[in-house]
Parts: structure tokens; sequence; C-alpha cells
């Protein structure tokens, strides 16, 4: 029986996706876009295009007015105390090496620890090895189980007097599980070490209340939670980022310069070098007074009606291997899976054939991947526009490849 949950038609919101009876299950690489995201976008570009923060005509104005009342969006949705600690980005990547590059060089010293687990996308473990190979910090990785999970006695033991930074996912993009951030940060600040926390694949499905946490950085992008790409966000204290030298040199992140010195502007600008992205802020503003609308409250019951139909589904199905816990509350809308005897670009390339469109490959988490003893892998990911129909469609696609590859039922 449907769920009353799941009744609500929330695919005619998104101009793709009633367009076509493609069932979209690709939403941890990037979710699709609302009308009104689509349209934010193009009346900036319209009505009020200009460049932000420069011009002291009217339009410049608009443009700037635009710009930081998307800052204000972010502050709020996030829970962030300052508008000021809410940094621009290109994505969720750039927000890490951001935070790699201007804090981590900074502070970092030969034999200080960089804790992070093996879980984490490349872009959560890739600056943090540039930032150890250039101060001789070192990097240590913290293992899960067979099933995802990382014990409060794992942590305490990996974290350290020598840690000085802890980098952690608070829903890993493969598994799907909801990491024990919290305890990591309460594990952290007792020996003065800070906690940069990816929320690429939290933000877009649950709050994120980086008070509450008491999250030192915080990166997500807006690509992945309903609005534009090239457009993502880093929260970092306040405090630490007026320590923080800038990352990147240019126009708008300073405030004057002479032909020996400089001073550089104040938060955020001074991290915002350059023309800024103004039309993708305006458009991830839309995106989040959309969810706003909705609430996620709404969001999670949907998607974790969704998991539940999909993931018991695929257990009545033979030669299905889930990756991860065996437990589908344990799956925040994501389900990696294996099928014996045949290649996840196979499983993607017949998905496609049937209109289901889901991720095969390492998911940029080779080390993961390894640890698991997984090639490669195929996922499905969730989001709360999706509907029973496409659950069914995936499931009816599913348990026909065997089949189809030569293995009968």
């Amino acid at each position: 029986m449907v769920s009353d949950l799941l009744t609500v038609d929330y695919k005619k919101d998104f101009p793709l996706l009633a367009a076509t009876d493609v069932a979209y299950l690709d939403n941890s690489a990037t979710s699709q876009r609302p009308t009104c995201v689509i349209e934010a976008e193009r009346d900036f570009y319209l009505k009020h295009n200009a460049n932000p923060l420069r011009g002291l005509y009217q339009l410049a104005m608009e443009a700037t007015d635009a710009y930081e009342n998307a800052r204000i969006a972010v502050q709020k949705f996030i829970n962030a105390k300052s508008e000021q600690e809410i940094i621009f980005t290109r994505n969720t990547t750039e927000s890490l090496n951001l935070v790699a590059y201007s804090y981590a060089l900074s502070v970092l010293q030969p034999g200080d620890e960089i804790v992070t687990t093996i879980m984490e996308h490349h872009s959560n473990m890739l600056p943090w090895r540039m930032a150890a190979a250039k101060t001789g910090a070192v990097v240590k990785y913290i293992d899960c189980d067979a099933e995802g999970y990382i014990s409060d006695a794992a942590l305490a033991e990996a974290i350290t007097a020598k840690t000085k930074i802890v980098a952690m996912a608070q829903v890993g993009n493969v598994l799907g599980r909801l990491n024990p951030v919290e305890k990591a940060i309460e594990l952290a600040h007792a020996v003065g070490a800070v906690v940069v926390v990816d929320a690429a694949q939290s933000a877009p499905h649950m709050p994120v209340d980086v008070q509450k946490l008491d999250a030192d950085f915080v990166a997500f992008s807006g690509h992945k939670m309903f609005g534009p790409m090239g457009i993502g966000v880093l929260y970092g204290k306040k405090k630490l980022l007026n320590k923080m030298p800038p990352y990147c040199y240019g126009g708008e992140m300073i405030t004057w310069v002479s032909r020996d010195t400089q001073e550089y502007a104040p938060l955020p600008h001074k991290f915002e070098a350059g023309t800024v992205n103004a039309a993708g802020a305006v458009g991830l503003h839309a995106a989040i007074d959309y969810m706003n609308s909705i609430g996620f409250e709404v969001m999670e019951a949907r998607e974790a009606a969704l998991t539940k139909l999909c993931f018991e589904g695929m257990q009545k199905l033979e030669g299905i291997n889930i990756i991860g816990s065996q437990k589908w509350e344990e799956h925040k809308g994501i389900i990696t899976f294996t099928i014996d005897g045949v290649h996840p670009h196979d499983i993607a390339a017949i998905m496609d054939a049937d209109g289901v469109n889901i991720r095969a490959g390492n998911h940029c988490a080779q080390p993961l991947l390894d640890h698991l003893h997984c090639g490669a892998t195929a996922r499905a990911s969730l989001a709360f526009y999706n509907t029973e129909a496409d659950v069914q469609k995936f499931l009816t696609c599913l348990g026909s490849i065997r089949e189809r590859m030569g293995y009968g039922r």
C-alpha cells in the first residue's frame, strides 16, 4: 500500500522530471532543479545583471543585494551566528581545499596528525594528504567495519594530543551512513583540534545546525540540494576565518593595494576573489526557500519510506549484494550494491536502457572500496521527489539483469 507520504507529486516542480518518465536515482551525484531555481537565475540575468560589490550604480547595487541576501539565507539555513561566517565557493571540493590550504598549511607542524576516515570522498582526503606532505604532518585513517560503523572507541583511539584536524563526512556518499560527527567534535575539541565536516550528502537531506554541532568548518554544494552547479559553501567559525590568510588573490578580496603592500578585505570577502557567481548564489537562495517550503520533516519521511521500499525489494532478489549495513534505516537514501557475475558498468548501462539512472564505479571513494574488498559498485540514491513508481521501475529492471546477462533466474 502506498504511504500517504508518497502521494504528493513533487516532480511537477522539476521541469526535467516532469518532461520524462526516467527514474532519476543518481541524486548523490547531483540533484535536479525546480522551476523556481531556474527562474531565479534567469531573472537575475534578465533584470539585475551587474558585477556585485563593485559598481555604485543602481544595477550593481541590486546585484550586490541579491548576492548578499543569498548569504543571509545560507546563514539562516545552517544556523550560523553571522553571515560573515558564510564563504561562497564553487563546490564542496573547493571549500575543503580552502580549509586545507588556508588553515592547515598555516597551523600544521611536523609530527602533527590529521585524522580522517577510510570512508571519505576523495575531496575530503586528498587535500589533507597535500597539507601533510607540505608540512610534515601525518594523516591517520579510522577504519569502519563491514557495515560502515565507526565506534566511539575507534574515535577515542585515533584522536590524541597530536591531533590538530579531524575531517569527516556527516553522511558517507557510498554507504549512506550517518557518521558520529558529534562524538568526533567532542573528542577533537577536548584536545584542541578543529573539525571539518563534509556535509555534501547531509545538507540536502537533513537539518545541519552548525551551532548545535559546534563544528569548526562545514562544507557543502548547491547542486546536490536542488540549486545550481558552480556554487558551494564553506562555513567557518569567525575566530578561525579571521586568522586565516586568503586562499586566492586578486579583485574584491582587498581594501587597498600599494606598490609594496596590501590590506585584505574583512570577512567574508577576503576569501571571495574575483567576479563571484552571483546568479548561482541567487539560485541557491531559491533552492533554500524551496526546501524550507516543504520542510525537512516531510523530505526525510518521504526519503525514508522510499529507502525502505527499495531496500526491502532488493533483499528479495537473488544475487544482489547490498554494501554496508543490512538495515535500511542506516542508509540515508543511498544504497550501493553489486550483482553476482555482472560488472557495475553493465548494470548501469542496462538500467539506462530501461530508463533508470544510477551511478556505477568507485564513487570517488577508492580507499573505502579497497577496505571493503570491493571493486566497482553500483549506487542508487534517492531524493524526496522520487516516487514509488521510480523504485518499482528500478526493482523490475534489477530483477531482470542476471537473466539478461545469461545467468538465469
